[in-house]
């Protein structure tokens, strides 16, 4: 697998980081925090841009439609003005209306996670407010139904009170003005000392040493998920695992549960035309008498269940014996050319001390290679054939199957999918080398080249003798590291998907050992990689919904999926038996792609075995997610009260918390470069308490919505209920359709129905009494309730009929 030698343990810093964060969201400036109504980044509109909202046309929250929707809504709140009040009035509706195109949207609503209900007027300054009241408080009940704002409307005090947020550094229009929240906004931003800060979402958990993920690359949108154990399970794209693996050769691979154990089930591949053939290959450890060795062998998919590997059918393409139990080498990947690449360890131990020269040096021997065969057309005849424009196929030294060698033991390798536009990159290999005991180092795979081991070890000798023969004419990596940053690389990807544009030509890579995230971006010019760490995201930069700020330390693989996301695969302990593996994928917190761009519609998929759904475990460290669901209920909640005194016992006594909950499992959380002097009684300026807003407590509307009966919680689908004349009730209609669901969905403030509905599809409400049935709606009514239907109450139907909806901010369900 790799190379574990001199591991460290890993230190712990979680506590520390958490009283950074007490200090800096106590007293500190604010952190930019980009967000939309949609609780996800804001985005570079598409080419049609924007027309009514310019302002945020090079970044923000709204695409072409809505811009047109809101201009739309401009004209008709404008047709109820003379001249003289257009003239005085119509940029501060035009202003107001806008907001909800400013990368900034959630907070200027006040809705910073999905439980909270959206304002209907973005929070203003106070000054811009006094002069927004002098001149056109009137517009107020055409821009919101919000009773109690108009009946604020002849108090100018209470008005603006009333308009205020508890965040000021969001209120317009002083964001615009505001240094720390405009400065590199939409890019990928770094901590004060460069470090890159990212996110990720879990997408997968309890895997045991997941060693790799892959596509089938056959319209499914499948993964297809490898443990080291030798089982391989299904994942579907809404993340739930199928309950029986895809193959289990667990009886044939050879591996042991002790830490660091690097045999074991290594590679997966899928064909080309597996769609077509149904054909893989895997590459594992087994035990041939008392022998060691590599196997390369092909699989057949079953002829009677696509999420299920005929075990029978498979055939043994190649096998290389391995004279040490390390250094297995473990990559399979077929390139642009159609060819399968196979890449192997150096046999093992210290120093390839095999032969005159070592294994990787010996063109003679597989070990230390880069193999390249042709496995096509196979099922007669030999396993494989040579390529005919392999480099060595004439040289009677040298195996036919070597492609490229002096490699030591290569651990994840990728084929670029190059840009999107202009397809530069496309087809480089790149692989990341696990060194020996000073570098790490990340190579790009040419034909026939030398990359140098054992004569180098990353750009520095390693054998004197052999570094010093010219005629190795080796080829340089395009970065190495030394151990004080990592002793165990694990190779990436270059990102070519869609949701991130920020992220495009960056190579992303990792360590196994001390858990670093790493990029590196190619200067066109010079044709040297700059190099930039990546780390989780601090404060607030990750505070979206699903998205975390921490993965667990061993980063054991890299992959992509089949539109070319990013996904990592890391562990809390490095055993082959030890179900704590993770599969994370990487998040852009400053930058999405326009909504809608990424759409895909996955091929459908007949499922035998049952469905296990996910579950995430793992959440967001360091930072509480604002909720004001409390205060806007009307409940009131305990007086704030000062920050309590932070001593170093206070510290001690948590970071010893922290190392009783998690043992062996090392977790990677932002670490400060820099650790804080804390005083023996130092205190810390209380937060800012926030203001109440006189008025904000108000009974439930007429007419208001909800959706209930989701299983898994989501905000944006459910059983509709509505509330009428002081009680909730349900709406039972066997004629439900879509324009009944598209106004319940933007008076929840959604802009799509996906989905209309019935037949108690989220569960049925029986504890509520039916209160709307026969509902017609043109699609155009602004509440449910505005709608034609039976008379609140009045029905004919039961609660198996109970309508529900499946909302949305894109047209789709899929991205």
């Amino acid at each position: 697998m790799r190379d574990l030698g001199g591991r460290a343990a890993a230190v712990r810093r979680r506590a520390i980081l958490l009283l950074v964060l007490v200090l800096e969201l106590a007293a500190g400036p604010a952190r930019a925090h980009p967000q939309c109504l949609d609780f996800k980044p804001p985005f570079k509109p598409a080419q049609e841009g924007l027309v009514f909202c310019a302002m945020y046309k090079e970044l923000g929250c709204c695409d072409s439609a809505r811009d047109q929707e809101l201009m739309a809504t401009f004209y008709r709140i404008m047709d109820h003005f003379s001249y003289h009040a257009y003239v005085s009035c119509a940029g501060y509706v035009q202003e107001l209306l806008c907001q909800e195109c400013s990368p900034y949207a959630a907070h200027l609503f006040d809705a910073e996670d999905p439980s909270t209900p959206v304002r209907a007027v973005p929070g203003l300054c106070p000054d811009y407010c006094s002069r927004f009241w002098s001149t056109c408080r009137s517009v107020v009940t055409l821009l919101s139904n919000d009773t109690v704002l108009a009946d604020l409307e002849q108090d100018q005090q209470r008005f603006c009170e009333y308009l205020e947020l508890d965040d000021a550094d969001y209120c317009y229009p002083h964001l615009l003005s505001n240094e720390q929240l405009t400065k590199d906004l939409g890019r990928v931003t770094a901590d004060a000392e460069g470090c890159l800060q990212l996110c990720v979402e879990e997408v997968a958990n309890g895997l045991r040493n997941p060693v790799a993920m892959v596509h089938a690359n056959d319209g499914t949108h499948r993964s297809f998920v490898a443990e080291q154990v030798g089982v391989v399970w299904v994942y579907l794209p809404d993340r739930s695992r199928l309950e029986e693996p895809f193959l289990n050769i667990s009886k044939a691979v050879l591996t042991s549960p002790w830490e660091g154990d690097e045999r074991g089930f290594l590679g997966l591949a899928f064909h080309p035309h597996y769609k077509y053939n149904g054909k893989l290959y895997v590459y594992y450890s087994v035990e041939v008498g008392f022998d060691e060795r590599i196997r390369i062998s092909e699989f057949r998919v079953s002829s009677s269940d696509v999420n299920v590997v005929d075990h029978s059918s498979e055939r043994v393409i190649l096998e290389v014996d391995e004279p040490a139990s390390n250094h297995n080498g473990g990559q399979l990947l077929f390139a642009d050319d159609g060819y399968l690449y196979i890449f192997t360890g150096d046999g093992g131990m210290a120093g390839d001390p095999f032969g005159k020269f070592g294994n990787s040096q010996n063109k003679s021997a597989l070990l230390g290679k880069v193999l390249r065969i042709d496995v096509d057309d196979n099922d007669r005849g030999p396993l494989y054939k040579i390529p005919p424009d392999n480099p060595f196929l004439q040289d009677p030294a040298a195996r036919p199957e070597v492609f490229a060698y002096g490699v030591r033991n290569m651990w994840r390798c990728s084929v670029d999918r190059g840009d999107p536009v202009t397809k530069e990159g496309k087809g480089r290999i790149f692989c990341g080398d696990v060194g020996q005991n000073k570098y790490e180092e990340v190579d790009v795979i040419e034909r026939g080249k030398n990359y140098g081991w054992r004569a180098k070890e990353g750009f520095a000798c390693y054998d004197k003798k052999l570094c010093a023969n010219s005629s190795l004419d080796d080829v340089l990596p395009i970065f190495a590291y030394p151990h004080k940053l990592g002793k165990s690389v694990t190779g990436g990807y270059v990102y070519r998907g869609c949701e991130y544009p920020n992220l495009n030509g960056m190579y992303i890579f990792g360590d196994f050992m001390s858990g670093r995230m790493m990029a590196l971006k190619e200067d066109k010019k010079s044709g040297q990689w700059d190099y930039h760490e990546i780390c989780m995201g601090l404060g607030l930069t990750c505070a979206f919904p699903g998205v975390i700020n921490n993965y667990y330390q061993y980063i054991i693989s890299f992959a992509e999926d089949e539109s070319g996301e990013l996904y990592f695969m890391s562990t809390g302990i490095a055993s082959a038996t030890a179900a704590s593996g993770v599969v994370y994928k990487l998040v852009d917190p400053s930058r999405r792609a326009p909504p809608g761009k990424c759409h895909y519609d996955p091929l459908p998929v007949r499922l035998k075995s049952k469905l296990i759904k996910f579950k995430p475990k793992e959440s967001l460290i360091g930072v509480e997610i604002p909720t004001k669901r409390s205060r806007l209920a009307g409940e009131e909640g305990p007086s704030p009260t000062p920050t309590q005194a932070i001593t170093v016992d206070w510290l001690q006594e948590l970071m010893n918390l922290f190392g009783e909950q998690e043992g062996a499992l090392g977790k990677t959380t932002p670490i400060p470069k820099t650790t804080p002097t804390v005083a023996a009684t130092t205190t810390t300026k209380a937060p800012r308490s926030a203001k109440p807003r006189k008025g904000r407590r108000r009974k439930r509307k007429n007419g208001a919505l909800r959706l209930a009966g989701d299983t898994e919680g989501r905000g944006d689908r459910g059983r509709v209920e509505v509330f009428i004349s002081g009680e909730w009730g349900t709406v039972c209609d066997d004629l439900w359709d879509t324009k009944n669901a598209a106004v319940v969905c933007r008076q929840l403030g959604f802009r799509y129905a996906l989905k209309a509905l019935k037949q108690a599809w989220f569960g049925e409400g029986r504890q509520l009494r039916i209160l709307l049935d026969d509902v017609q709606c043109k699609g155009t009514e602004e509440r449910l309730i505005d709608c034609k239907h039976a008379g609140v109450g009045k029905h004919n139907c039961g609660h198996h009929e109970d309508a529900g909806v499946v909302c949305g901010n894109t047209d789709s369900t899929q991205h």
